[in-house]
């Protein structure tokens, strides 16, 4: 008996060890990616559910809302994901002050296509790096979508410096997309913050990005200071919120939204 109970073990231990799945490690909320990957053979999905961003200058105010903005991440190696991002709708309304006068546009997003590589630790774990090439295709309708096709490459860094502490580095290189819609321009950023555990089922992150965008209309840089909270009831699923604040006149003045993760 005792001989059948060692073997029936041993033959269960690879089974359990090939179940085991690595826990939930999402790109939601904040302004940065993280460097995790999702598991060979699983689905995770990020899904923003509602999104308000206010952009005010002298004689305009900008409203823009989105819902539905989900990426799909799908594990196809031990460190490999491929990803796919589309918004459902968005909506903008834009209002002169001088005139009173309103525009609204209402539409879908652009798709973005990527391929995250993992270099080191893909649950995200101790030092974790990666690399992300992406590219956006253009079916969406100027302002909600960009109107021609872009790329980029973002290198995303994260580090536990200690227990419940995680320094995050989110640099970025791009060829985005042309003020006007047609053609591409040299835009690049970083982001850099701090996640907090302030349990094991609440994280806070702060963050500041900083970002240069060479558009032909105009150079300028964007300053942005953030703050959001992800909440895990269950093990591979997670709620957030977050809050973006401008910090120069280039950038949207807020922006604030709620999403959900769920890996399958």
């Amino acid at each position: 008996m005792t001989k059948m109970m060692l073997m029936a073990l041993l033959i269960a231990t690879p089974a359990m060890a090939q179940e085991k799945v690595r826990d939930l490690c999402t790109d939601r909320p904040g302004l940065g990616t993280a460097p995790c990957t999702v598991d060979a053979g699983h689905l995770q999905l990020e899904v923003g559910l509602a999104d308000w961003q206010l952009d005010r200058t002298a004689d305009r105010r900008s409203d823009s809302f989105t819902f539905g903005s989900a990426v799909a991440r799908y594990g196809i190696g031990p460190s490999t994901e491929l990803r796919l991002g589309w918004t459902a709708f968005g909506h903008e309304r834009e209002r002169d002050r001088m005139t009173g006068v309103v525009d609204r546009t209402s539409g879908v997003g652009d798709v973005t296509i990527g391929l995250k590589q993992n270099l080191a630790h893909p649950d995200g774990s101790g030092l974790s790096v990666a690399l992300l090439p992406f590219a956006t295709v253009p079916v969406g309708r100027m302002p909600i979508g960009k109107g021609d096709w872009g790329a980029g490459l973002i290198a995303p860094v994260e580090y536990e410096i200690a227990d419940g502490f995680d320094l995050q580095l989110t640099p970025e290189i791009d060829a985005a997309v042309d003020e006007d819609g047609h053609g591409r321009h040299l835009a690049y950023s970083n982001v850099i913050g701090l996640a907090v555990g302030m349990s094991d089922a609440v994280t806070t992150t702060i963050e500041l990005e900083a970002m240069g965008d060479r558009d032909p209309g105009g150079h300028h840089t964007m300053t942005l200071a953030a703050v959001s909270l992800a909440y895990r009831p269950k093990d591979q699923v997670q709620f957030d919120v977050g809050a973006n604040a401008g910090l120069n006149r280039h950038t949207p003045d807020v922006e604030l939204y709620l999403g959900v993760s769920r890996k399958f």
